[in-house]
């Protein structure tokens, strides 16, 4: 489990509480990464891509249920709110852009737009970052807001040697401006994937606090194999909590209602997972239509039930199925020579922990796949 805890302050802080025999310290962590709420504002002029580039943070295409449309029926100088379809924890919100006037006062702009309630802000712009936008970033540097962050936004038709230039221009106007290390990020609205959207997001999971870093990294749609495996890994550590609290709740030697709690809690776990990664009909679908490939060509490699239903009958057979294999000759040596109520802890531990990992990877490689068929990268 070492990989899985490296650089995670917060499941340190899990492990402390197991020790301490804090379980209701495990029990609000859990709940915390299951359900935590994580809001992010995008600053700009309206259309441009930033319709867009909300749309794909949250898996969507242009024509989907909720997407974010083109041109906002929004008065220019509100902000608009779009939730995720699947994570009702995750919302973006549509800033009216900073306006142009002079003089002009950043204070007043970021009150009427609650700039500082947002996790994370993205100044959008596809030219150059207009001199009052400066201001309102220096001005929530000021405020020690760090998660405050320039993206450039890619237009149709717009080139490598293109970008770079706008971007090389960008980092000019924000160094006249008092920007002292200023750094830009170029993202393509509709292909997250590619040009500096990754390392956007690897800062942004430097800066943010962790458990919203945590909720950030399982709201976000499967873009890469390498967010795959990053959302793979923040699941294992989930269930390292869940198995610790079950566990500890199987201390009390009965086990029919530790066995009905394991089942409660890992049916939310892999629900959440199948969400997460995108496994779910509505995901596959739409992302099928974006690709430009037949849903069912997709559909048919996910070889995991859990992949295309979480049910509670099928959770319950595999817990069962490990506690089985945990079963042998040479474990329950161990246990008789262990008090009563840490032998029901350590079986109920090592089964959640064995039967949810192992769900877990066979849903990651089942992501895996859609993708390479979607991307093309499967032929």
């Amino acid at each position: 489990m070492a990989d899985v805890f490296k650089g995670l302050s917060f499941l340190e802080t899990l492990k402390e509480s197991i020790d301490s025999n804090k379980l209701s310290d495990v029990r609000d962590a859990v709940e915390d990464l299951l359900i935590s709420r994580i809001n992010l504002a995008v600053e700009g002029n309206r259309g441009e891509g930033k319709d867009s580039f909300i749309n794909s943070l949250r898996g969507l295409g242009p024509g989907d249920e909720g997407a974010a449309p083109a041109s906002t029926p929004v008065a220019s100088e509100d902000v608009a709110g779009y939730p995720d379809p699947k994570h009702p924890d995750f919302r973006l919100w549509d800033l009216p852009p900073v306006p142009s006037a002079s003089p002009f006062e950043p204070e007043g702009y970021m009150e009427r737009v609650k700039f500082l309630r947002y996790n994370a802000v993205f100044m959008a712009f596809t030219h150059t970052p207009h001199p009052n936008s400066v201001q309102v970033y220096m001005e929530a540097r000021s405020l020690q807001r760090q998660m405050v962050y320039w993206v450039l936004l890619a237009l149709v038709g717009d080139t490598e040697k293109s970008l770079e230039e706008k971007r090389k221009a960008g980092l000019e106007t924000l160094r006249s401006q008092g920007v002292t290390q200023p750094k830009i990020y170029v993202v393509r609205p509709s292909t997250l994937e590619k040009s500096d959207f990754p390392g956007l997001l690897d800062d942004m999971g430097k800066d943010l606090p962790e458990i919203r870093a945590q909720a950030l990294l399982l709201a976000l749609p499967t873009l890469t194999s390498a967010l795959v495996t990053q959302k793979k890994e923040a699941f294992k550590a989930l269930v390292w909590a869940a198995a610790s609290l079950s566990g500890g709740m199987s201390a009390i030697p009965v086990p029919l209602v530790a066995s009905m709690v394991d089942s409660s809690v890992a049916v939310r776990i892999l629900t959440k997972a199948q969400l997460s990664l995108c496994l779910d009909d509505k995901s596959v679908e739409r992302l099928a239509r974006q690709r430009g490939v037949e849903s069912s060509r997709l559909k048919v490699l996910r070889t995991c039930a859990l992949s295309v239903e979480v049910t509670k009958g099928e959770v319950k057979r595999r817990l069962a199925a490990a506690e089985q294999d945990l079963a042998t000759v040479s474990s329950k040596l161990v246990e008789m020579a262990m008090p009563r109520h840490a032998r029901y802890a350590s079986r109920s531990f090592a089964a959640m922990l064995q039967a949810l990992n192992g769900a877990i990877d066979e849903m990651a490689a089942d992501v895996d796949k859609i993708l390479a068929a979607a991307l093309g990268q499967g032929e």
